[in-house]
């Protein structure tokens, strides 16, 4: 995929005066910061202001901060589809606070950010920075010194614990069907606790856990292994047993693999 410039990046916002004088930074975030795009994929931006974006032509999206939302601007260019969304610096700030240390120990496996939130604060630390490198610096050093990453964690590793005793349960009163749904999801919450373990975040968007396990490669999960499993290509309808006890072996493996940071 040809590589975007900065000014290439920035020329489209500039255009329809998208960046304004209180920036204090500006990220491509998603797909198109990753290298993971495609010509359908949509071009996300976020800009962190000092002061709050309200426009006719803005569209506001509600989160549990103070104030309790950001706005977000839409255009087309080229056939795809931009989205800027605009931070202010004192959300960004209470988001951190969210996940400190002190906020751990209270709730060390508790739902302190809603998905949003979560996905969020998990693109910064994965963004592709356009202004404010001092910034973005800041607070991605921040990020990786709060206990966000422990959070994501243990919450991955309660799921996936929680969904294999469901698995359990129910393979043992002969329901195979829920049986292999719970393994399931079990699996995926496991790989998920891996990848958080290793900085790589995202598990509400399981649609890129492929290309997140390809970047950590972690050598007794090979990827060959993980896709036929995730796509189930060894499942056997008629005897779905042995698939479902392989995979429950496999997400104790992981989840005694992982550690807490």
């Amino acid at each position: 995929m040809q590589q975007v410039t900065t000014d290439e990046w920035l020329e489209p916002l500039r255009e329809r005066e998208l960046i304004p004088d209180g920036c204090l930074a500006a990220l491509v975030v998603g797909s198109s910061a990753r290298g993971w795009n495609n010509t359908r994929s949509d071009h996300d931006v976020y800009v962190i202001t000092s002061r709050g974006w309200d426009t006719p032509t803005s569209r506001p999206i509600p989160v549990p901060l103070d104030p309790p939302g950001v706005c977000s601007e839409t255009f087309h260019q080229d056939g795809r589809r931009w989205e800027v969304t605009y931070w202010l610096d004192g959300q960004i700030e209470q988001l951190l606070s969210k996940v400190s240390w002190a906020q751990y120990e209270r709730a060390p496996a508790g739902e302190v950010l809603t998905p949003r939130e979560e996905v969020s604060l998990g693109r910064i630390a994965n963004c592709l920075t356009l202004l404010g490198e001092d910034w973005i610096t800041e607070r991605r050093r921040r990020l990786a010194d709060s206990a966000f990453q422990s959070l994501l964690v243990v919450r991955s590793l309660n799921l996936a614990d929680d969904a294999a005793e469901d698995a359990l349960g129910q393979l043992e009163s002969g329901n195979t069907h829920s049986a292999t749904l719970s393994a399931r999801r079990a699996f995926g919450h496991a790989v998920d606790a891996l990848l958080e373990s290793h900085g790589e975040f995202g598990s509400h968007m399981p649609k890129w856990r492929p290309n997140r396990l390809r970047i950590v490669a972690p050598q007794f999960l090979p990827f060959e292994r993980y896709w036929a499993l995730e796509t189930m290509r060894g499942y056997d309808d008629t005897d779905p047993k042995p698939w479902i006890r392989e995979v429950l072996a496999l997400c104790q493996d992981i989840c005694l693999r992982v550690e807490t940071p």
